[in-house]
């Protein structure tokens, strides 16, 4: 029997001036020799250097198909929108259009408006980085057209998408939440908005993100931080924060992220949606910033999961430019909608799913058991050395981070505190931290996969808290709670590490109203089982709509 091992911690908030005194300090040669070793030692990085640990070690978590997968497509859901779903969706975009009640010029001028509301509101929700009127309207007037003479693309023509400012998309340039890159356009579409546009879908504009995504939260140095619609003092998670917050407000019903670190599953469960991290290599990383090559993933986040299923079909999929994608089996959506769970088994690391905020414990094994009613069967496991897996994960995010933005080092003092502070840690970093860490990648890859040839999936919380107010001066000057970074990040780190398929998707809401995450991961390849219990547990969980919502493009 293995012993579980991960531990919360608690350690001080830093904001405002002593957070920049803090990074200040750090960065000085004199002084990191005080105050490094005790951020290394709470990061664990002492523990994972005495580790034994003989396996080779392991770059990239690509996985060899075990099983034959046949392509299947995208088809709506058969039982039509669930009941208990109050956001406006993309079939509802899609039927709209169809039946003649709107256009998409129509609602491309709604949304821009929906836009300026939620920046003029009583709380600024800083969703977008970037949104271009004229290239909007001029694609909504194509789109318009093409409707017209009855000959849309696909389902996805004239449907609003929005796309993180990590991913390059024309004509904008790709800040990647900075002040310092993105000084032009972008020369290409990245691939994953290629396919989006060649689809027909209607992109909005670029959103806000935590500057570089190194950091869980949605506090941005240079174009402010993105606030909750839930609840616009609480932090909406990161870093794919805009994205995930454009969907919750009803802006748009689906936008593009980026996951290094739980950066599209952190979000989506703080705000209340569905957010898919699929297997590493699945989706093309082709004109996303290189930032963390080895556990970065792009994908959706969404107000429903049909409309998850619904893009993760279009983006997914081999990319001959990018050879991670290549090699990999069909991408099939099959039985993505079946409204049972009988033949699945999901597992439950009962002191793993456990260690998190008792009524995140309470939500979401009440989701379990309705789920447990529609056939799913569930299983104790026992899952060995968390902490080495999240050691393991630390130090290579961190590390590849910080090998990316050294060309950029000279213009390190227009970043935050917080996130410089982060990239000091991954800077003092070694070759043998970041060797002893892709060892441990090879053993926790071994250790999952095991568990994962006796189960379908495995279930935890998607976040061990619920969204959390902004520490006070945090709006304007940034903060580091390394505490409660370690709370969101609890249950998301072997997706990355491991390249395995992840869903997150809403189980509930707490007794403050803010939104309950579940997560379900799955073997590598198998989103389509990831998307059929999202599926199920949708029917089970009356949604609620945010405290700011603008979805009133299209009848829901």
């Amino acid at each position: 029997m293995s012993q579980y091992d991960l531990k919360s911690l608690k350690l001080p908030k830093l904001t405002g001036q002593s957070l920049k005194l803090f990074a200040a300090a750090a960065e000085s040669p004199t002084l990191q020799g005080a105050l490094l070793p005790s951020l290394l030692e709470n990061g664990g990085i002492p523990f994972l250097r005495q580790l034994l640990i003989t396996e080779p070690p392991t770059y990239y978590p690509k996985a060899t198909p075990l099983k034959e997968y046949r392509r299947e497509e995208f088809k709506p859901s058969k039982d039509g929108k669930p009941a208990g779903l109050p956001f406006n969706t993309m079939m509802d975009y899609a039927k709209a259009y169809r039946n003649g009640s709107t256009t998409p010029l129509a609602v491309a001028e709604k949304i821009l408006a929906a836009i300026r509301a939620s920046e003029t509101a009583d709380a600024d929700l800083k969703l977008f980085i970037a949104v271009y009127k004229e290239d909007v309207l001029a694609q909504a007037k194509a789109s318009t057209e093409r409707f017209a003479k009855k000959k849309p693309l696909s389902l996805l023509d004239g449907v609003p998408v929005a796309v993180k400012d990590e991913v390059d998309m024309l004509p904008y340039p790709t800040t990647v939440g900075t002040r310092f890159l993105g000084n032009k356009p972008a020369a290409k579409d990245a691939e994953v908005v290629a396919r989006l546009r060649a689809a027909g879908a209607l992109l909005v504009g670029k959103t806000n993100m935590h500057e570089i995504g190194i950091n869980p939260n949605a506090y941005n140095d240079a174009f402010g931080a993105v606030r909750n619609p839930y609840d616009p003092a609480c932090d909406p998670g990161g870093s794919s924060s805009g994205s995930a917050a454009s969907v919750a407000a009803g802006i748009v019903p689906a936008a593009i992220g980026a996951d290094g670190g739980g950066s599209i599953r952190i979000p989506a469960s703080l705000c209340g949606i569905v957010g898919l991290k699929a297997t590493f290599g699945r989706i093309s990383e082709n004109g996303a910033a290189p930032l963390c090559w080895s556990v970065g993933h792009l994908g959706p986040l969404t107000a429903s999961v049909e409309d998850t299923a619904m893009v993760y079909s279009v983006i997914a999929g081999e990319d001959a430019t990018e050879p991670n994608t290549l090699g990999q089996p069909p991408v099939t959506v099959l039985d993505w909608d079946k409204a049972d769970l009988k033949g699945l088994t999901a597992g439950i690391y009962s002191e793993w799913f456990e260690h998190a905020d008792p009524e995140v414990v309470r939500i979401n094994l009440e989701l379990v058991e309705k789920l447990k009613k529609r056939g799913l069967i569930v299983k104790e496991i026992t899952i060995p050395e968390l902490n080495a897996t999240r050691v393991a994960h630390a130090v290579t995010i961190l590390s590849e981070m910080a090998v990316c933005m050294r060309k950029h080092s000279g213009s390190r003092k227009q970043q935050g505190a917080a996130v410089r502070l982060t990239l000091v840690i991954g800077e003092v970093l070694s070759a043998m931290d970041y060797l002893q860490a892709q060892r441990m990648r090879t053993r926790a890859m071994a250790n999952f996969n095991k568990v994962l040839s006796e189960v379908d999936m495995i279930l935890t919380p998607a976040t061990a808290r619920t969204s959390q107010p902004v520490p006070a001066g945090g709006y304007t000057d940034g903060w580091s709670d390394l505490s409660l970074d370690t709370e969101m990040m609890r249950f998301i780190i072997p997706g990355n590490l491991l390249g395995l398929p992840a869903i997150s998707f809403p189980s509930g809401y707490d007794s403050r109203g803010m939104p309950v995450g579940m997560q379900a991961i799955g073997r590598h390849w198998e989103e389509h089982v990831l998307l059929r219990v999202a599926y199920n547990a949708e029917k089970e969980v009356q949604r609620q709509l945010p405290r700011q919502y603008y979805g009133k493009q299209v009848a829901p």
